[in-house]
């Protein structure tokens, strides 16, 4: 296997969201996923974003989630999923924190980021820990209840990150990724870790 090069990226946006009702599967739950853009400087400490919160910890947040990046790059594609299950009627672009990104990145995808890479920002170290896994919450707000396997199949699920650094973060700034151990990227971690519900 190839070590991991060395890639630079930058943000695009920052959202943060707070917990509100969400209906999934005809029941009400309290949920964060939906995110919304922030302008300025956020401060960012070991558990995410200020401002930012999770309404199911032992599933999203904590120290080795404490921030969810989603690659930009995705937007269309997701589109396109949305538009071929009929929940879309139009070309609207998917805003930012649509699919409860914290960050939207641009120029790096899952297959070219590994787990214990470190994104080095100018005040802020973020570490990739995990890759983002899909529940019914994520099919409620995509609108098709596919899609959480979707995301699977298709590897465009982004990724979780610890904060080895905190500091402030903004829209607009650039980031490298240094490598770390290499072993497995978030795409092969993904489809390792779900494959069983997918037969």
């Amino acid at each position: 296997m190839s070590l991991p090069t060395l890639r630079t990226g930058r943000v695009l946006s920052v959202q943060i969201g707070t917990i509100r009702p969400l209906m999934v599967g005809g029941r009400k739950l309290m949920s964060g996923i939906g995110k919304t853009s922030v302008t300025g400087a956020v401060a960012v400490g070991p558990l995410g974003l200020a401002g930012d919160e999770q309404a199911d910890p032992s599933v999203h947040g904590g120290l080795s989630k404490a921030i969810y990046a989603f690659p930009s790059e995705h937007g269309p594609w997701w589109q396109a999923r949305r538009q071929a299950q009929g929940v879309s009627m139009f070309d609207e672009t998917l805003a930012p924190g649509f699919v409860g990104e914290n960050l939207s990145l641009q120029g790096l995808l899952e297959s070219e980021v590994f787990i214990g890479d470190t994104l080095h920002f100018r005040d802020v170290v973020l570490r990739v820990t995990q890759p983002r896994e899909p529940c019914g919450k994520f099919n409620a707000v995509m609108g098709y209840a596919q899609a959480a396997k979707d995301m699977v199949q298709s590897g465009r699920c982004g990724f979780y990150l610890a904060v080895d650094k905190p500091g402030l973060l903004q829209a607009d700034e650039s980031f490298e990724r240094v490598p770390g151990p290499g072993a497995i990227s978030v795409q092969q971690a993904l489809q390792h870790k779900a494959w069983k519900h997918l037969r």
